[in-house]
């Protein structure tokens, strides 16, 4: 019988596109795969792709496309036969696997022309190129997913998103657009990202501690308290991430308000420090080393979670915890000229004056 990862990973290259953890559930005790006892096999399932996209980031086998839908992740690993591979052709240059987006990405400034393509030709020539890799019957639907849902993550993060979307299935590279009102937007953004951040490091570390908690209670967590100097023992804060009212994963977050990058020894103490069936997470307004990332995704150990500046300031941009997000109503013209046919007070789908 296989582990619940490992038969999530047979339905999902089995089904060749993204389910819902139920639809998954479903398919992995239908089929065969794996046996619950328990009550709840789908909120399981559920929190265990959540914990290991969540402490393997990139690594996982798994990407989540939007709550509760969850695909193969198609980057690139240790085993892939084109991996660390570089060969130079007469029209593009072949490297590992990409991801969906990052292969779209690369697609549409080779051949995009500067212009949106349809993701059914994007997906073709990913695929013919090497780039992608599937055994799905859908990959096209998968690659207008994987766009769809990045668009969203970052515009909630207040980040400019690689790609638009000018109509239904058709991608283009923001970059490829003309100097305008996005620009301007991203532009403003990143001043606001980097202010955030300033204040972050300016901030007295007790209030950066309370800070981390609010930011903990935002994204789900329950019963946090934020430990005294005295007694931390390493942890600054705790509290309990629950998952649809079934799962609760008792956490125990340090937290380094540095400039440095933090290392291994730091992954190391977190880990020691660890109560009976807690998991860790590290956040701090620098990075980690290497060595530290390492230490994290070691298997047969407690799990030990990573968070960097860059995306700690994200977080409160998407969850508007030190800013507040306004929003408005961008009209464009759909054409240059106006369809005539119909009376002069009528309009076609596209909402055009006609005239006679």
């Amino acid at each position: 019988m296989s582990s619940v990862l490992d038969a999530v990973k047979k339905v999902l290259a089995k089904a060749g596109e993204p389910l819902h953890y139920k639809e998954i559930t479903r398919r992995i005790i239908t089929d065969g795969y794996w046996d619950s006892n328990g009550k709840t096999p789908e909120a399981t399932v559920n929190a265990q792709l959540s914990t290991d996209i969540k402490n393997l980031g990139k690594e996982s086998k798994f990407t989540r496309l939007r709550p509760g839908v969850f695909a193969l992740n198609c980057a690139p690993s240790e085993e892939s036969p084109l991996a660390n591979k570089t060969e130079l052709t007469d029209e593009f240059v072949s490297v590992s696997r990409l991801s969906f987006t990052d292969a779209a990405e690369r697609i549409l400034e080779q051949f995009g022309n500067a212009k949106p393509m349809h993701s059914r030709d994007i997906t073709m020539k990913a695929l013919d190129q090497g780039m992608i890799r599937t055994s799905g019957r859908t990959p096209a639907a998968t690659m207008y997913a994987s766009i769809l849902e990045e668009i969203r993550r970052f515009k909630n993060r207040g980040e400019q998103p690689r790609f638009y979307v000018p109509g239904k299935s058709m991608i283009g590279l923001t970059k490829s657009l003309p100097v305008g009102i996005p620009m301007q937007v991203d532009q403003h953004n990143r001043k606001v990202r980097a202010k955030v951040y300033a204040q972050l490091l300016a901030m007295p570390w007790g209030k950066f501690e309370d800070l981390v908690g609010l930011l903990l209670a935002k994204l789900g967590f329950d019963e946090i308290a934020v430990t005294t100097r005295k007694s931390d023992k390493g942890i600054d804060v705790r509290g309990t991430l629950v998952v649809g009212d079934a799962i609760r994963i008792r956490m125990a977050v340090q937290v380094k308000r540095w400039k440095d990058n933090v290392q291994s020894p730091t992954v190391q103490q977190v880990r020691g420090s660890l109560g009976a069936h807690e998991q860790g997470l590290i956040v701090t307004t620098g990075d980690f080393s290497p060595g530290a990332r390492k230490e994290a995704r070691r298997i047969d150990t407690a799990p030990v979670g990573l968070m960097n500046g860059q995306q700690l300031v994200s977080l409160m941009l998407e969850h508007e915890l030190g800013v507040k997000k306004t929003s408005f109503d961008l009209f464009e013209v759909v054409h240059a000229e106006i369809v005539h046919a119909g009376n002069q007070n009528d309009c076609d789908q596209n909402g055009l004056l006609s005239d006679k």
